[in-house]
């Protein structure tokens, strides 16, 4: 069940038909339909009546004046056009290189951040055996660690580290 086309697409249709913009099977479709249906051959009739009427229509005459007034706009337009986008281009510019500065800085502080917080500080394991680093020299005197063992119980060694004074 197919639907009848619109009004508009009957009269793009007749027009391009009218213009020869039809392809040749379209225009074998035109025909069969106007040779087998009276309101379409009575609207393609009011089309020629339309353009037959237009083209009886005195032509309107364009002097140099308007010509030359029109491409006087035009220019004026794109003078100003330009003019915007030249005073426009500094600010730009100078956006543009505030947002790459800021960009480049978040960037930097991201990398130290995820890099302090991927890679291990290698002092801080020294700074953790500090006391020991201390005494090292001590440590080399006794025997073996069995005695450094018996020292520690007898509370010998400060458990805080070194002294904050």
């Amino acid at each position: 069940m197919s639907q009848e086309p619109s009004n508009q697409t009957l009269y793009d249709e007749l027009t391009a038909y009218l213009d020869g913009e039809l392809d040749a099977e379209a225009v074998r479709r035109v025909e069969e339909r106007l040779a087998r249906d009276a309101d379409y051959r009575q609207e393609l009739h009011k089309l020629e009546r339309a353009w037959d009427l237009l083209d009886g229509l005195p032509r309107a005459t364009v002097d140099d004046e308007f010509t030359k007034s029109t491409l006087e706009m035009v220019a004026l337009s794109a003078s100003q056009e330009a003019e915007a986008v030249a005073q426009e281009l500094p600010r730009r510019r100078r956006r543009q290189r505030i947002v790459g500065i800021v960009s480049m800085v978040a960037a930097l502080l991201v990398g130290f951040v995820v890099g302090t917080q991927i890679w291990p500080d290698p002092n801080r394991d020294m700074l953790m055996d500090l006391p020991v680093l201390e005494d090292l020299d001590l440590f080399y005197q006794a025997d073996n660690i069995e005695f450094l063992r018996l020292l520690e119980e007898e509370d010998l060694f400060p458990a805080e580290g070194p002294d904050e004074s």
